[in-house]
């Protein structure tokens, strides 16, 4: 038997009102909040995607540091998920016994930190490094998924935060990192047959 905490001391009270709340919510409103949290990822992906395509028309160096978004958005993921095994914490639905509008996880899916608020934080995070407006859109869309994972009963509050915090600190420590060698990539990269990936032919 795989022993895991019980995450409800926490926040367990704050967590049963926003999961009462949805329940008494709108249908309209829980069928939108659910499609969110499910495939609202892809939005950063995009986002990511315009980064790098508006970075080939500044210069290759830009291209590079856009191109390292995914990268390290993907290292992010790796260390929350290491976290979870550590951690091990229930998820709330197991531990509380209540009805939520996403379908409770099998026991081994593991709540501490939250996968999608740490990528959805990463992205956010790497994403200032190339622009500030898609930044912008980019956080607005992280605090959505945040409270998603609440709302449809997946998280306790203090998943998300800790996602948040993983996500973050992940990219601010590896993001400057890569940018100081991105100059020197991107010149050995334009002088082979990845240059259109790096800008726009002329």
């Amino acid at each position: 038997m795989i022993l895991a905490l019980d995450g409800s001391s926490a926040d367990g009270p704050a967590y049963t009102d926003v999961v009462n709340l949805a329940g008494h919510a709108p249908a309209w409103l829980n069928d939108t909040v659910s499609a969110w949290s499910t495939y609202g990822l892809a939005l950063f992906a995009v986002l990511m995607a315009v980064g790098w395509w508006q970075a080939r028309r500044v210069g290759a160096t830009a291209s590079v540091t856009a191109l390292a978004v995914p990268l390290v958005v993907i290292v992010a993921y790796g260390v929350d998920a290491a976290l979870k095994l550590l951690v091990r914490e229930d998820r709330p639905c197991q531990s509380l016994r209540v009805t939520t509008l996403e379908a409770c996880q099998a026991s081994g899916d593991w709540s501490f930190p939250s996968n999608h608020a740490a990528i959805a934080a990463a992205a956010t995070v790497a994403l200032l490094f190339v622009s500030r407006r898609l930044a912008a859109v980019a956080a607005v869309a992280a605090a959505a998924m945040a409270a998603s994972r609440v709302w449809v009963g997946a998280h306790y509050p203090h998943d998300v935060v800790a996602g948040v915090v993983v996500g973050a600190l992940t990219v601010l420590l590896a993001m400057p990192a890569l940018r100081r060698r991105s100059e020197s990539l991107a010149l050995r990269l334009t002088a082979t047959r990845l240059r259109p990936l790096l800008v726009v032919a002329s």
